[in-house]
């Protein structure tokens, strides 16, 4: 049974106070809340009154959590957390077709999909607003820093869900007329005589490829950069060869080379948290994304 003569406190009051914690002052507490120094201060002093107790112990240079205000400060970090789960819930179980939807993809998968998602979203939910993060980097989304992200690897968190939308090929690929010029190899061994495009530092798109099958020298990448665009276009003009899919090579105009001696399978999934996953407007969008992917694949992709 629940005492509720005993819960007797401000929630706004315990947020400034744990927030002063984390923080270390309440300039920077305040900060992190959007309020005033002395609105927060005055929350803290609040608090102490209430429960009766010193939380922090107050001198010009520092102030210090006392033993009683740390103590405190383990259940209502427990209490923060259940305050973000229920945010969650609630957003999970709004049944408003409206609102922000944020996808994290990488820029290439973004080109190529996303504007047919967006097209597709707005005829069925006009009220829906898409951001879309392009970006190599994984976004947090049990911290929402994305309602929706497109990964190339499984999720392993059990509080995600996801769902294998693709499995592509990954070749080695080049321009005709580079390769006209240079030579087509017609062995692994052919490629030291080449020059690479990476995605990463020489270094670890070495480290990465010979692990699968492709002893490639740091020294043989030229030229390096994370954006996906710009990979495509330096292999185009004949820059060097680069590692694509076998879609995006096709869809450029690239000529595959050694394709039985290598090849790398790369999944694509479609992640979301298990809670939003309920959220009408999320699984909107979720939805046309896999749609958007499976009718690509099913109208000519491998």
């Amino acid at each position: 049974m629940t005492n509720w003569t005993a819960i007797d406190f401000d929630w706004n009051q315990a947020k400034a106070f744990l927030a002063t914690v984390q923080e270390g002052s309440f300039s920077a507490a305040a900060t992190k809340l959007n309020l005033t120094q002395p609105t927060l201060s005055r929350q803290v002093s609040a608090l102490e009154a209430d429960l009766g107790i010193t939380l922090f112990e107050r001198n010009r240079r520092s102030l210090q959590p006392t033993e009683a205000g740390l103590a405190l400060a383990e259940h209502v970090r427990t209490m923060a957390g259940a305050a973000t789960q229920l945010s969650l819930e609630a957003t999970g179980r709004s049944g408003a077709v409206e609102g922000l939807v944020t996808v994290t993809a990488t820029s290439v998968f973004a080109a190529k999909y996303l504007p047919t998602v967006v097209a597709k979203v707005r005829e069925q939910a006009p009220g829906i607003l898409i951001e879309v993060v392009a970006s190599n980097t994984v976004q947090d989304l049990r911290m929402r820093e994305a309602d929706i992200a497109i990964r190339h690897g499984r999720p392993e968190d059990p509080d995600l869900i996801g769902r294998l939308l693709d499995e592509s090929p990954v070749h080695l690929y080049a321009a005709s007329a580079y390769l006209d010029q240079r030579g087509r190899p017609q062995s692994l061994s052919d490629l030291d005589h080449h020059d690479f495009v990476g995605f990463d530092l020489p270094e670890k798109v070495s480290e990465g490829l010979t692990e699968r099958g492709l002893p490639l020298p740091a020294s043989s990448v030229k030229t390096y950069t994370t954006s996906g665009e710009v990979i495509i276009a330096m292999v185009k003009a004949g820059v060097g060869l680069s590692v694509l899919t076998r879609d995006v090579g096709e869809d450029a105009g690239l000529e595959a080379v050694l394709t039985d001696e290598f090849r790398i399978d790369i999944p694509t999934w479609l992640v979301t948290h298990r809670e939003l996953n309920t959220n009408r407007r999320i699984r909107l969008v979720f939805d046309a994304i896999a749609e958007t992917v499976k009718a690509a694949t099913k109208n000519g992709r491998p």
